[in-house]
């Protein structure tokens, strides 16, 4: 069968809801990192089934505590790492995760400024001791570029030093306090920063520090509307949906 024919069949049995069947509302937990191109295609998603799409995006840990509490969840999308823990622990039906994407860590500073050298590990490290202020996401709240960029100062032998002159984010984009003015660079995923007005992208981290976080989801084993989460998931992976998610700075898996 042709990629078109295929292409026909998901969208016929995705229209099906909003040509007869009762809509239903779909919730998804999200990390932060990927909900630009999520929002997007869920609002596409919507008009062409009917179907309702509801957000709420945090941290592994944040969403790992939503769960906890039984909060109602249809789709869960992480980190793949994530998801694969998730599935161990009974919160994401068997093989129902499917690749998204991966995305790389970058450092976002005022636009108008000018750009520090980072292109190697060494002209990072330099970068980070001369900034007057930085910010990442907080660790402690499982978020996976804030993770790697603790590990990242630690391995530099820099960590001390640079602590001294972080603020941690907890939610949102590290991105905003930099656009604000409260902080002069924010190191956090690519696609937290390109929304993010004011700011612009000075560079991604340098290869051997480049960590890229692949992203996957999966159907919560307690959804109510399992088929429909499915065919959520379908759709944001579909060929026709890549160029939404290299938009918002996310290497697409397919």
């Amino acid at each position: 069968m042709g990629k078109g024919l295929v292409f026909a069949g998901l969208l016929t049995a995705l229209l099906a809801t909003a040509n007869g069947a009762s809509a239903v509302e779909i919730n998804v937990f999200s990390a932060g990192a990927v909900q630009e191109a999520e929002r997007a295609l869920a609002a596409d998603f919507t008009r062409r089934t009917g179907n309702k799409v509801n957000f709420t995006f945090g941290t592994v840990g944040q969403i790992q505590e939503k769960l906890k509490t039984g909060a109602p969840a249809d789709v869960i999308v992480v980190s793949t790492p994530a998801l694969s823990q998730l599935e161990k622990a009974g919160e994401v039906r068997s093989n129902s995760g499917v690749a998204l994407g991966r995305i790389g860590i970058g450092v976002a500073m005022k636009e108008g400024a000018a750009a520090p050298d980072i292109s190697t590990p060494e002209k990072f490290k330099d970068a980070m001791l001369k900034a007057k202020s930085v910010t990442y996401m907080d660790p402690g709240q499982g978020a996976s570029s804030g993770i790697a960029t603790a590990k990242i100062m630690k391995d530099l032998g820099i960590a001390d030093e640079v602590a001294k002159k972080t603020k941690l984010t907890r939610t949102g984009y590290s991105a905003d306090r930099v656009a604000s003015g409260e902080v002069e660079f924010a190191i956090q995923n690519v696609s937290e920063i390109v929304p993010v007005k004011g700011v612009k992208v000075a560079g991604m981290l340098p290869e051997p520090l480049q960590v890229y976080t692949a992203y996957s989801a999966g159907v919560a084993t307690k959804s109510v509307s399992p088929k429909e989460a499915t065919d959520l998931i379908r759709y944001l992976t579909r060929a026709e949906s890549a160029p939404h998610w290299q938009d918002a700075g996310i290497e697409p898996a397919h």
